[in-house]
């Protein structure tokens, strides 16, 4: 009777019913590849003393974060499409939801640090070493993920206090925050209502930041005068622009999608993009585009 009432329990995630080898097989390559690039970012920019700048400091603690981030569902996901097994337990499916939130909460409001140190190192080059110094930038990051533990662990207690249907199905491949929602037979306006605020606040805000940190630097660019120099600089700037974009654009559009009960394959793309592609990318464009970079890692080869 007792395994019988846990598995009433159990919730339902509606995703792999077909193909699921080849889900399989995509999954474990991408997340494969996040691990490996990710960790291999990181390891560099530690060992490698010519990396040991504010910039390079961000972008180690945000492949750490992807790494993290991207562990909280992409396992589960593999497991998930390979047993063709589609239940969740209760209890993990809250604990799923804390992580996913908590650590794309911290990467939203991590990419608009590193946005800062972008703009102070550009705009106010005298005074970067002075502001940007290594207390400052540990503050900011260990802010970055208080913030976001604080912001997972307001959604994990307003979605437990909820009444779920007793078919426990989730219009999605992991327990996310609208698709759990839409799971619950209780009243969920106060919520909903809530997490526009808190898409604001996390999503919106450090957006709005980002733009307006860029604007002043591509404003302080164009007043260069040497071409060469112009283009390294926005070289630098162009490669967390294109993160940002990404992050941004995909997280504001997931939490804040249309209700439409046959959207399943926007809430698929939405959530491949802002969930997976973002920490696929990060290394990517971050090594293809930095020269520091592929030479600590042309070094790095060389050693071995």
């Amino acid at each position: 009777m007792e395994a019988e009432n846990k598995t009433l329990n159990d919730f339902i995630l509606l995703g792999f019913l077909e193909k699921q080898v080849i889900c399989s097989v995509l999954m474990a390559t991408v997340y494969t590849m996040i691990i490996i690039s990710n960790f291999a970012v990181f390891s560099i920019i530690q060992v490698d003393s010519h990396l040991q700048t504010p910039m390079y400091f961000f972008l180690s603690c945000l492949s750490l974060l992807d790494i993290c981030y991207s562990s909280v569902t992409l396992p589960a996901m593999l497991v998930n499409a390979i047993t063709g097994n589609r239940r969740i337990s209760f209890y993990g499916c809250f604990i799923q939801l804390n992580f996913f939130v908590c650590f794309g909460g911290s990467e939203s409001l991590l990419l608009a640090a590193m946005a800062y140190d972008r703009y102070v190192a550009i705009c106010d080059p005298l005074h970067y070493p002075i502001i940007m110094n290594n207390t400052f930038c540990s503050g900011f990051v260990s802010g970055c993920y208080f913030c976001g533990l604080l912001n997972a662990v307001f959604h994990t207690f307003m979605i437990l206090k909820l009444t779920f249907c007793g078919d426990h199905h989730i219009n999605h491949f992991f327990c996310d925050v609208l698709p759990m929602l839409e799971a619950a037979c209780s009243n969920i306006h106060s919520i909903q209502m809530l997490l526009k605020v808190v898409t604001v606040v996390y999503g919106m805000s450090p957006f709005l930041l980002v733009m307006n940190s860029y604007i002043h630097i591509i404003s302080t660019i164009m007043k260069i005068r040497s071409l060469e120099v112009r283009q390294k600089v926005f070289s630098t700037c162009s490669s967390h622009l294109i993160v940002v974009t990404i992050f941004y654009i995909a997280g504001i559009f997931n939490y804040n999608r249309p209700h439409s009960g046959g959207s399943f394959i926007i809430v698929q793309v939405s959530s491949f993009l802002y969930g997976v592609l973002s920490p696929f990318l990060n290394p990517v464009i971050y090594c293809l585009r930095n020269q520091e970079v592929k030479k600590a890692f042309k070094k790095a080869i060389t050693r071995i």
